[in-house]
């Protein structure tokens, strides 16, 4: 065992001496380009819009809520009644503001406006575009999500900011969940025209507006999750687990 312990050291000198890359580095993403036979790298951008007002609660929930709450106020102290009466007798001054709170059911879900953000409050929504996208059969308009071709960013993060920004007009209202994607997939084509690729899903959100101008697309949708998988049939059980939505 000693023997071997100088062969190590020097070892481990000389791989501390060697210059190492992050895993999103420019380098590593060439390299991974060239391990996919000169295969494109596409990233992809799961825009969503996360609840508004709180879900409802559902029936069992509820129920045992209630339940802990009656059973809360068999053993709940008794306090005098001169020491409650000073919260109702406070007087109101400027401050006091009635509350209203908005409706659940907006005009929007009445006329199932799926291009309007203001509609399933109590659910998240995500972006998807109809037009032109790569690796799309026949070069046919397809629903897909704001993507862009890696070509020479930096990152594969760059990559999907130029995405979305090409269809938001810029990324003021916008936050990207980390640097790395969330998910991938890699796509085999039948098509020959077009070699087989992988697509590189990354996560941004909705930050401080309720309207975009978007653009570079036929037509847009904002979707639930249920809704979103109507439109991909042949990759429901991918999406079903990347995007993981609970209520």
């Amino acid at each position: 065992m000693l023997s071997r312990l100088p062969a190590t050291v020097s070892l481990l000198r000389r791989s501390l001496r060697e210059p190492r890359g992050f895993s999103s580095s420019a380098s590593s993403v060439l390299a991974s380009s060239k391990e996919t036979a000169d295969g494109k790298l596409v990233a992809s951008v799961l825009f969503e819009r996360l609840p508004i007002v709180i879900p409802k609660i559902h029936p069992v929930v509820y129920a045992f809520q209630e339940f802990s709450f009656r059973w809360r106020q068999q053993y709940r102290r008794q306090y005098p009644e001169e020491v409650l009466g000073k919260a109702d007798a406070r007087g109101k001054g400027d401050y006091h503001i009635d509350y209203v709170p908005a409706p659940r059911i907006t005009e929007a879900d009445k006329t199932n406006d799926r291009k309007s953000l203001q509609r399933a409050l109590d659910n998240k929504l995500y972006l998807l575009l109809y037009g032109n996208a790569y690796g799309a059969p026949d070069g046919k308009p397809v629903w897909h999500f704001p993507e862009k071709v890696y070509e020479n960013e930096e990152t594969m993060r760059l990559c999907a900011e130029a995405a979305l920004k090409s269809v938001l007009g810029g990324l003021d209202h916008t936050y990207f969940v980390g640097n790395a994607p969330m998910a991938h997939m890699a796509v085999e084509q039948t098509d020959s025209s077009v070699s087989p690729f992988k697509r590189f899903f990354f996560k941004s959100q909705v930050v401080g507006t309720t309207k975009y101008h978007i653009g570079k697309c036929k037509d847009f949708a904002w979707v639930t999750k249920d809704e979103l998988l109507e439109y991909f049939p042949e990759n429901k059980d991918f999406f079903n687990k990347m995007i993981i939505h609970i209520r």
